[in-house]
């Protein structure tokens, strides 16, 4: 059996309490419901409307004064994108011996034809072939087009082939 009154019994007692009640205690109950009602109402619906209206029409001018300036750094990003960057220093030779010699890298043969470049190295650190290829690659636009690692008996001892190219992507 179910605890819970039924919606008939709830009905029934409201009925109750409505009839042993007198007329003017009856009206003072219907204002009363009229005025808790309206301010339900108006704390629910109206005010949160208002102070939201308010509080956009206080916002609204600076978010209009960001887009304009997104806009705006949009237009200048988008006119820096077209713009040529400083073109590195052409691969040569003697560039990229002293960038070898400056890390005491030394190849076996070196040759530069136009924006290719092949190095073959013997008995190199690995670790000091990949730092001159990442300096190189960040500071001369040179990238590693072919490379061949092969190990050695002592530990990070290489022979290297590497084919490089300036400019590409």
């Amino acid at each position: 059996m179910s605890k819970q009154p039924s919606l008939q019994t709830l009905r029934a007692r409201a009925d109750a309490f409505w009839q042993v009640r007198s007329e003017q205690e009856r009206k003072l109950l219907r204002i009363g419901g009229v005025v808790v009602g309206l301010g339900l109402f108006y704390s629910l619906l109206i005010d949160p409307a208002l102070s939201g209206r308010a509080q956009l029409q206080k916002e609204l001018p600076r978010l209009h004064q960001q887009a304009a300036e997104m806009q705006v750094m949009a237009r200048e990003a988008q006119a820096l994108k077209g713009q040529n960057s400083i073109a590195p220093t052409p691969m040569t030779r003697d560039g990229l011996s002293a960038g070898l010699t400056a890390r005491g890298l030394t190849p076996q043969s070196l040759n530069v034809t136009g924006d290719y470049a092949k190095l073959v190295f013997t008995g190199v650190q690995y670790a000091g072939v990949v730092a001159w290829l990442d300096a190189i690659r960040s500071e001369s636009r040179i990238n590693v087009m072919d490379a061949s690692f092969t190990a050695q008996d002592a530990p990070g001892v290489v022979n290297a082939s590497l084919t490089l190219r300036q400019g590409a992507r």
